[in-house]
């Protein structure tokens, strides 16, 4: 099991990075072991966390030290929202060019920048509110990540106002599923290769519910031209995993509903491989998110 008692000596403050719209706090975490032209990932916290506990649960610093990765962790003020929700549901933080999303564009561009990092082996995850808003860089910056992987969260322009928003956590509503795709084509000019899509929801979330894990994968099915059922099912860990692989057979999204889990991010902090520690919304399950994500990602064995 990963023992670190305080994640703060861990991420450091950075300073600057672009002009910053979104108005947000940013944290890095880079690996003594990072090699140049290393691969980044963005993790994006929940409502009620922040960048520190959303890394001392998910364990993504610990598995940065064992595989040389660099770590961006955007983070929400008060000022902008009372409960540190990133706000996925405004229009002026869910389309291209503006608010948050232009942040964290900034942000990572610094990033590449100041640590060399390859361009092309950057990752973005989230979980519940960050996962909503991972879905919102997905759509509006398709042509700067190579995968993305959505935790507790919801569909692209699923809502565009607050009581939108909870209707549709609860499940009710949104777009057709005709409209999904387009949502998201139209949110850039990009025209692929996309993002691969990783999925993970809680069977029994009663916060967000998990009707949005299987809206987000049909979102993305068109895109990548996986229509229909997934091209096997399987299990890790325990739990069931499908998958949906394009026409040269690679694997381009996958979707783990975890049985009884409620609302959070699923963790293994136990045993040899273990990650991270649980807390609010970090639920231990016996199945490391993080890893199996990095692994989908062939950022880890």
């Amino acid at each position: 099991m990963s023992t670190f008692s305080n994640s703060h000596d861990r991420l450091t403050d950075m300073k600057q990075f672009g002009t910053d719209p979104g108005s947000l706090h940013a944290d890095t975490y880079i690996p003594k072991n990072f090699p140049k032209n290393g691969p980044l990932v963005v993790v994006l916290h929940g409502s009620t966390q922040s960048a520190e506990s959303y890394d001392r649960g998910s364990g993504w610093s610990a598995l940065a030290d064992e595989c040389g990765i660099a770590l961006l962790y955007p983070e929400q003020r008060k000022t902008n929202n009372p409960i540190n929700s990133f706000n996925w549901f405004k229009s002026g933080d869910s389309r291209r060019g503006d608010g948050e999303p232009l942040s964290i564009r900034h942000m990572i561009e610094q990033v590449v920048d100041d640590h060399a990092i390859d361009p092309s082996r950057v990752f973005i995850t989230g979980m519940s509110s960050g996962g909503a808003m991972t879905s919102v860089m997905l759509a509006t910056y398709p042509e700067v990540f190579a995968g993305g992987a959505i935790i507790a969260g919801l569909p692209y322009r699923s809502a565009d106002n607050l009581m939108e928003a909870m209707v549709r956590m609860k499940g009710y509503g949104g777009p057709s599923d005709s409209k999904l795709d387009s949502l998201v084509r139209d949110a850039s000019t990009f025209d692929g290769p996309w993002p691969t899509i990783s999925v993970w929801h809680g069977g029994s979330d009663s916060t967000v519910d998990n009707a949005n894990a299987d809206s987000i994968v049909r979102q993305w099915q068109k895109i990548h031209k996986v229509e229909g059922p997934p091209t096997r099912l399987e299990e890790v860990d325990g739990f069931p995993r499908q998958v949906w692989c394009n026409a040269d057979g690679r694997e381009v999204i996958e979707e783990y509903i975890i049985g009884k889990m409620g609302h959070g991010t699923p963790i293994m902090a136990e045993g040899e491989d273990g990650l991270g520690e649980e807390g609010k919304y970090m639920l231990e399950v016996g199945i490391s998110s993080t890893r199996h994500i990095a692994h989908f990602w062939g950022l880890a064995e």
